[in-house]
C-alpha cells in the first residue's frame, strides 16, 4: 500500500518569547532572548535563579473559566497552543469526521506544580483538602484528553512521554498514523511547565543548569566554549497535520510536508549521550532513510543544542558523521539559545520553527556564541537570522534515557 503524503496546515506556539506564533517567531528571527530571573517562586537560595518563563498568558483566553482549575499549567499551555493551531488550520471537526481526527500531545514531567502544591496541602491541612481534580490535573495524557474533549476529536489519542524528545515523538507518531491511513488529521506536539522548586532543584542537583544568574539573556549559549548548562523554559508547540487529500479537499493552506521520522535509543546511560553521538547519528540517518532522500538535500537543522558541554559536541559529531562534507554547507541553529530548553515541549516548538523556516525562507540564529568551541565548528548561524530558501529542514530532539527523535520536513510542492 502506498504511503499517504502528510502536510502541516496549522501551527501554535507559546514560548518565553511570547504567547502566539507571531510573537515567538518575531522574537526568534530578531535574536531576542526570553530568559529572565525566575518570578514563579523565590529562587534566591538556588544555584540557578533564571529560566524562560511565559509572560502574559491567561488560560481563560482559551479555556472556560470553570474548567481552568481542573488543569495544571502544562495542560493550559497544551489546550491554548492546540487552539491556535486549530484556528490557524481552519480544520472543523464534526460528526462526519470526528473519528478520523486524533490527538497526541505529550509532556516530559507533567503536573509537577500541582504535585508540589497539593503535597503541601496534604501536610498542612490533611487529605480531605486535596481537590478531586488533583489526578486529572497532573497526569500527562490529560493534555491530549482535554484537547480531544474540547474539539470532539474521537480518533487515535495518546501521549508520548520521552523526556526532551517528547514533542518530536508525538508529531512523528501522529505522522505515521496518518501515513498508514488510521486517521486523516492529527493535533500533535509537546507541552511543559515545571519551573518549580523541585524542578529547578532537581536539575541543579544534577549540575545540568546554567548558573549564569548575573546575565540571564546570555546564559543559554549552545556551541559556545563557555557554556555551563541549559536554561529551563516552559511553553508548548502544537501542529495540525493532515493527509494531503484532506488538506486539498478543503483548500487548506499548507506550510510544509512531513516526509521522514526517525527514532532510536542510545542504550548507554540514563543522562549522558552515547560516545560520538552514535545514537543521534543513527536517528538522523533513520529519518533520512524514511523520507527516501539523500543527506545532501537537507539545508537546515534545528539542533537539539541544549548548551551542555557533551550534548553540543556530540550532536555536532553526529551531524558530521551522517552528512560528511555537506555538514559544513548546512545551516545549523539552536533556538534554545533564545527560548531556553522547554523539555517535553522543545520538540513541538522546534518542529514549528523548522516548518516556519521552510515556509518563510528565514533561518533563525544561534545567539550568544562569543567564543566558539573548537569542537563545534559548523555554521550555527551566529547572532543574526538569515534569509535563505530551505527545501528540507530537520528537527532533532534527544532525551534522558538515551531516547532520540528526528523529523524531516520538506517545502510543499504538488508533485
Amino acid at each position: 500500500m502506498e504511503k499517504r503524503r502528510v502536510v502541516v496546515t496549522g501551527v501554535g506556539l507559546i514560548t518565553p518569547l511570547g504567547v502566539g506564533v507571531r510573537a515567538s517567531w518575531d522574537g526568534l528571527i530578531n535574536g531576542k532572548s526570553g530568559i529572565r530571573h525566575i518570578t514563579q517562586f523565590d529562587a534566591s537560595n538556588f544555584p540557578t535563579q533564571i529560566a524562560g518563563e511565559v509572560e502574559g498568558f491567561n488560560p481563560e483566553d482559551y479555556i472556560e473559566p470553570k474548567e481552568v482549575k481542573k488543569m495544571d499549567r502544562f495542560i493550559h499551555f497544551a489546550v491554548a497552543a492546540a487552539t491556535m493551531a486549530m484556528e490557524d488550520s481552519a480544520l472543523k471537526i464534526s460528526e462526519h469526521n470526528a473519528e478520523r481526527v486524533g490527538v497526541i500531545v505529550g509532556a516530559g514531567m507533567g503536573g509537577l506544580p500541582a504535585i508540589e502544591h497539593y503535597h503541601s496541602v496534604l501536610l498542612e491541612k490533611g487529605p480531605r483538602r486535596i481537590t478531586p481534580f488533583f489526578i486529572p490535573m497532573l497526569i500527562i495524557n490529560l493534555a491530549s484528553g482535554q484537547i480531544s474533549i474540547k474539539y470532539g476529536a474521537k480518533g487515535p489519542n495518546s501521549a508520548a512521554v520521552t523526556a526532551c524528545a517528547t514533542g518530536t515523538h508525538s508529531i512523528g507518531d501522529a505522522f505515521k498514523i496518518i501515513q498508514r491511513g488510521d486517521a486523516d488529521a492529527m493535533i500533535a506536539g509537546g507541552t511543559e511547565s515545571v519551573i518549580t522548586p523541585l524542578g529547578i532543584g532537581g536539575f541543579n542537583a544534577m549540575k545540568a543548569l546554567s548558573t549564569r544568574n548575573n546575565e540571564p539573556e546570555k546564559a543559554s549559549r549552545p556551541f559556545d566554549r563557555d557554556r555551563d548548562g541549559f536554561v529551563m523554559g516552559e511553553g508548548a508547540g502544537v501542529v495540525v497535520i493532515e493527509s494531503l487529500e484532506s488538506a486539498r479537499a478543503r483548500d487548506a493552506r499548507i506550510y510544509a510536508e512531513i516526509i521522514g521520522y526517525g527514532m532510536t535509543s542510545d542504550a548507554y546511560h540514563i543522562t549522558a549521550p552515547a560516545p560520538e553521538g552514535e545514537g543521534a547519528a543513527r536517528c538522523m540517518a533513520a529519518a533520512i532513510k524514511d523520507a527516501g532522500v539523500t543527506p545532501e538535500v537537507v539545508g537546515y537543522i534545528n539542533a537539539h543544542g541544549t548548551s551542555t558541554k557533551y550534548g553540543d559536541e556530540l550532536e555536532t559529531a553526529a551531524i558530521k558523521k551522517i552528512f560528511g562534507e555537506h555538514a559544513y554547507k548546512l545551516c545549523v541553529s539552536s533556538t534554545k539559545s533564545m527560548t531556553g530548553h522547554l523539555l517535553g515541549a522543545a520538540g513541538g516548538v522546534e518542529a514549528v520553527i523548522s516548518i516556519l523556516s521552510i515556509y518563510s525562507s528565514i533561518v533563525p540564529p544561534t545567539i550568544n556564541i562569543e567564543n566558539p568551541d573548537p569542537e563545534c565548528d559548523l555554521d550555527y548561524v551566529h547572532h543574526k537570522s538569515r534569509q535563505l530558501t530551505i527545501n528540507y529542514a530537520m528537527s532533532n530532539s534527544f532525551g534522558f534515557g538515551g531516547t532520540n527523535a528526528c523529523l524531516l520536513f520538506k517545502k510543499f510542492r504538488e508533485v
